[in-house]
């Protein structure tokens, strides 16, 4: 364990007759949907918390520290590769009985990324031993044979002695997917009679990113229409075990302390307060690639529309894209703004002046442009125009990797018919839309409220940490009833 790791372990008093509750933070996001949200601190009012977090940086270790509950350090222990490849096929298999139009591409994306002879043939191997499995039936036994797999072939029994010790009432994942560094000390819990509950990370997840692994007892959503999709793809699930609490994510969103005045916000990125603000927020770069075309293009427009004094456009760059495709725009157009993101690099973690710095960016916009990404609800929230481009880039053809595929996607193509947003075919159109919303910001003002009435309900109201943490200490109360009982 490392010197930062070491010191990581906060020792808080542990109560004899109160609930406890175990979080695991295994990738920085959790830390900020959880951490600087509030959700744990309101936790801990009320039972004792014991966060097991990755640690990223300095930064986010002394806030770690100053917590009001027990942190200690969330370690990795590589699996097996027996253990990896099942659940890889499990995968696989659960996507192709999914077969959503996500799943559909995922597919596509692996066959063509194999490039070699020897990865072709693993690739041609894992598939044909995963497809007699593509069934609802096939793929409960790979789940059952996951299991065993993974409890023979465990490698650490850490979290084993760890939980025997405290007697948790609950563990808690804040991140279901990406988490691998989290699967033995759910696994742990699961094997004491713990139960064990997580949080459903993205609105995309259950569509996108494969089989939940490993199946817990309880889950926290977003909204309805996530908790349905969970109800429908996994029915051995009762409707009493999945809450919908909303996401602590947008908390900071609804929180007036994290308002900055106009003014402030310009000076703090260099933007010209008296000139409208076009932001653009860039996406993974192996799913949108040559978005820096994108963007030039995109400038040189907004230096012909005189007459709204020359819009700015300021991109926030996706925060884990780490491949520098941007710096050669950086060098040469100093018209284009990009303020530095504020994340740490280890573990996906956002620094917590991330929250207040995004929260201007959507509330100071006069307009938002993306590849259909969950900031597209988020400018909604601030009743910003939203434009998407389903476009390729100048110059570029990209076949599978086209733009326009993923307004097809089952958790966008719901965003799309709402008519909150327009999707832009071609640099014309963006060019066109963007003037339209300059010139009437609250045109589709109605469609916007609507989808997020639609999609939020009246959770949009900076406490959903709040709701985690009463759901939370509800779930911990329930077990402990049921043991003392």
């Amino acid at each position: 364990m490392s010197t930062a790791q070491a010191s990581l372990s906060v020792t808080r008093r542990i109560h004899k007759n109160r609930h406890r509750v175990v979080v695991l933070l295994p990738r920085g996001e959790a830390i900020r949907n959880f951490v600087y949200s509030g959700a744990l601190e309101q936790l801990s009012e009320d039972v004792d918390v014991t966060a097991l977090s990755v640690v990223a940086s300095e930064s986010v270790l002394q806030y770690l520290r100053h917590c009001p509950y027990r942190v200690e350090d969330l370690e990795t222990y590589p699996e097996r590769y027996p253990v990896r490849l099942v659940r890889e096929i499990l995968d696989m298999a659960h996507g192709r009985t999914l077969w959503s139009k996500a799943a559909q591409d995922r597919w596509m994306l692996r066959d063509h990324e194999v490039k070699h002879t020897a990865d072709r043939v693993k690739r041609l191997v894992k598939k044909a031993l995963a497809l007699p499995f593509a069934s609802p039936r096939g793929v409960r036994a790979l789940s059952t044979m996951e299991r065993r797999v993974s409890r023979c072939l465990r490698t650490t029994d850490r979290y084993v002695v760890l939980f025997k010790s405290m007697s948790p009432s609950l563990v808690f994942n804040g991140s279901h997917v990406h988490s691998t560094n989290a699967i033995q000390a759910v696994e742990a819990a699961q094997w004491l009679g713990i139960p064990t509950a997580a949080f459903l990370f993205s609105w995309d997840n259950l569509t996108s990113q494969g089989r939940i692994v490993p199946a817990y007892d309880y889950y926290l959503v977003w909204n309805e229409i996530i908790r349905d999709q969970l109800l429908q793809i996994y029915p051995e699930l009762k409707p009493e075990q999945v809450s919908v609490t909303g996401t602590p994510q947008f908390d900071f969103h609804f929180r007036s302390e994290f308002y900055w005045s106009r003014a402030e916000f310009c000076s703090r990125i260099g933007a010209d307060p008296d000139r409208p603000i076009v932001l653009y927020s860039t996406g993974m770069p192996n799913h949108m690639p040559g978005e820096e075309r994108i963007i030039e293009q995109l400038s040189d427009s907004l230096a012909e529309m005189q007459r709204f004094r020359t819009p700015q456009l300021v991109v926030r760059v996706y925060p884990k894209d780490r491949t520098g495709r941007f710096d050669d725009l950086k060098q040469r157009r100093s018209d284009i703004l990009f303020p530095e993101i504020p994340w740490d690099a280890a573990y996906h973690t956002p620094r917590f002046e991330d929250a207040p710095l995004l929260t201007n960016m959507l509330r100071h916009c006069d307009c938002g442009i993306n590849v259909a990404s969950t900031i597209s609800l988020e400018l909604c929230m601030f009743d910003r125009p939203v434009i998407n481009v389903a476009y390729d880039p100048p110059q570029m053809h990209l076949g599978i990797h086209s733009y326009a595929k993923f307004y097809e996607f089952d958790h966008y193509a719901p965003v799309v018919a709402s008519g909150a947003v327009e999707v832009a075919k071609s640099p014309e159109e963006l060019t066109r839309m963007i003037i339209g919303a300059l010139q009437e910001p609250k045109r589709l003002g109605d469609k916007r409220r609507g989808l997020l009435e639609t999609f939020f309900g009246g959770r949009l109201d900076g406490a959903c940490g709040q709701r985690v943490a009463d759901t939370l200490g509800r779930l911990a109360k329930l077990r402990d009833q049921q043991r003392w009982n």
